[in-house]
């Protein structure tokens, strides 16, 4: 039986392997006999290609840049205090200027002993190069602040930031006096302050709060000043704020400039890391200035009121995977429209040489000018 089994196998076709499997082969091939190269294909080959590789690179960027969603919230972590960075050169010598906050809440703060102040001479800062005048540059546009781009308030991108955020937070050198005496002073540092509404003001001496002592001879008065820092919380010297690097002429001895910020809690953040993430603050910022009488305090005068909201700046990143999909499916599509393109091309071109060649139209039923009188 056994014998008889293996010698009735050995006379039948032995089964093709893969048969059965390949009858489910969605992909025919076309054999090479039946398959013809052109030129025209060629040309409409080396457009698809031109064309993925320039989605590919623009499907890239966007990618690594990743997207950033802005939303507001009410303010939970209320805190009591609040950090402000400042460093401002005024056209005037240190002993002769007041520094001090008051704030909503009565409280008074004599900042001269807790900020550093060095004198300095106004040309070393007023040349350099960069600084301009708040709300117009060198060529009188509009200075909004907005580095890269104008997104929200015109940061930088979320990862630039929080890349820059990670450096050493250090105040820079006074420049050396090359010799004499400075005719302008330098007030620089940092501060904690009541999280509250407040005035951050410079004075002449005696011309600010109630002291006893002879009070400054106004001819000495000169409050035109360079803000190269002015933010608040954390000190991070590489972030650009609204009023850093602006310069201010005073046109008179008694002249008030003011400054009224509107300060915004802000957080920076990339993925659920605290590594990458930073709690800022951010400001918008508008400017009056003016000439005023002797029976009015001259002087700078920094106006700060915190908003009640947080703003968070979330940036994130899609998947790898999802990316290679993405791309999947941009080539696929831009193969699919070559193909229907060509395909298009080369019957308009057909229809085209044919009526090169017979130089008239043809009817459903005849040649029209088959028919004669």
């Amino acid at each position: 039986m056994m014998n008889g089994y293996d010698e009735k196998r050995s006379y039948g076709d032995e089964p093709e392997v893969g048969g059965f499997v390949r009858a489910f082969d969605a992909f025919p091939k076309s054999k090479p006999q039946y398959v013809t190269r052109t030129s025209d294909g060629g040309k409409w080959t080396v457009v698809m290609s031109v064309i993925s590789l320039v989605l590919l690179w623009t499907e890239l960027g966007r990618w690594w840049q990743g997207e950033e969603n802005h939303t507001f919230a009410v303010e939970k972590g209320v805190g009591h205090e609040m950090q402000i960075n400042l460093d401002i050169v005024v056209h005037m010598q240190c002993k002769d200027l007041d520094v001090n906050v008051q704030d909503a809440a009565g409280d008074r703060i004599f900042a001269d002993t807790k900020l550093r102040e060095d004198a300095t001479l106004w040309t070393q800062w007023a040349d350099h190069t960069g600084i301009h005048k708040l709300s117009a540059d060198a060529n009188g546009r509009a200075v909004t602040g907005a580095g890269w781009h104008d997104e929200g308030f015109g940061e930088e991108h979320v990862h630039d930031i929080v890349h820059q955020g990670k450096k050493r937070a250090k105040w820079a050198k006074t420049p050396k006096l090359k010799g004499g005496q400075g005719d302008s002073c330098r007030i620089y540092g940092s501060l904690d302050l009541n999280k509250v509404q407040g005035d951050f003001h410079i004075t002449a001496r005696g011309h600010g709060y109630f002291e006893f002592g002879e009070h400054l001879d106004h001819k000495n008065f000169n409050f035109s000043h360079i803000v190269n820092e002015l933010s608040f919380g954390p000190f991070y010297p590489s972030l650009v704020n609204p009023l850093d690097r602006t310069v201010n002429v005073a046109a008179a001895h008694f002249h008030k400039f003011q400054y009224f910020m509107s300060v915004v809690p802000t957080v920076y953040s990339m993925g659920t890391s605290k590594r990458n993430t930073i709690f800022t603050n951010q400001y918008a910022v508008t400017e009056q200035s003016h000439e005023v009488g002797e029976r009015t305090v001259p002087g700078l005068f920094f106006k700060y009121d915190i908003e009640p909201i947080l703003l968070t700046i979330e940036e994130r990143r899609a998947g790898f995977f999802g990316f290679v999909i993405k791309v999947i499916n941009l080539i696929s599509g831009v193969l699919v429209a070559g193909h229907w393109c060509f395909t298009f091309s080369q019957w308009a071109g057909e229809v085209a040489g044919r009526r090169r060649r017979t130089g008239q139209s043809a009817g459903m039923i005849g040649v029209k000018g088959d028919y004669t009188d």
